[in-house]
């Protein structure tokens, strides 16, 4: 008994943690500090549905878990760092709509709508109050990603934002509406295809043809000499 009550204080202040990465993503302007707190708040929801497979039981999250690690802490970070390393710039200065304090703000209430929103399906639906906390906080992490794709010009900080999105997308399903494994790894595998076909079109889109095929050759994509 004593274990589980402190597996879920480990999930609480896990959550928490996930929301402290979501504000510094909305804040951020070092595109390579980005990436990292996007491995960070990816490590984190990995390290959630750690937990839930200590406590449940369920094989799906392990493999989740797993998959979650091998792709979005290692592979799409190492991924944009590569490109980072060759595009012109290192930090995106510009935000439109929205300040980094008026994001801030806008997070906290959409936080608390979500919340009032939730509180009375958690008779309906018979949940935990530690279950609709992780519902609470994958919903609001969705939106606060969608805020970021809207507040920031450089196409490379809108893909972070995605990524942010989906992540809270995955850890709503964790609590509430559980994700069969086999979606999960098609929405990986669909990240991935677009990271490479966003970076590849952000990357390129203001070069020639030849200067084009010259930065391809940079990113090892271009299988021509």
């Amino acid at each position: 008994m004593n274990e589980l009550f402190m597996t879920d204080d480990l999930i609480k202040i896990l959550l928490v943690l996930v929301l402290g990465t979501a504000a510094l993503i909305i804040t951020q302007r070092s595109l390579t500090s980005l990436f990292s707190i996007y491995a960070i708040q990816s490590a984190i929801l990995a390290a959630v549905a750690l937990s839930l497979f200590i406590t449940e039981g369920t094989t799906s999250l392990l493999f989740m878990a797993i998959i979650t690690i091998l792709s979005k802490v290692v592979i799409i970070p190492l991924f944009l760092r590569r490109l980072l390393a060759v595009m012109p710039i290192k930090r995106d200065l510009e935000f439109r709509y929205l300040t980094p304090i008026s994001s801030i703000i806008l997070s906290t209430v959409l936080f608390f709508v979500v919340y009032q929103a939730f509180s009375p399906l958690s008779v309906a639906l018979e949940a935990s109050p530690l279950f609709i906390l992780g519902a609470v906080i994958g919903v609001s992490l969705a939106l606060m990603g969608m805020m970021v794709i809207m507040s920031r010009k450089k196409v490379i900080t809108k893909i972070i934002g995605y990524l942010s999105m989906e992540n809270g997308v995955l850890l709503f399903s964790l609590f509430i509406a559980e994700m069969p494994f086999i979606i999960e790894v098609l929405i990986v595998v669909d990240l991935l295809m677009i990271i490479v076909l966003s970076a590849v079109l952000a990357f390129g889109i203001d070069s020639s043809v030849e200067e084009f095929h010259k930065r391809l050759n940079q990113l090892g994509l271009d299988s021509e000499d």
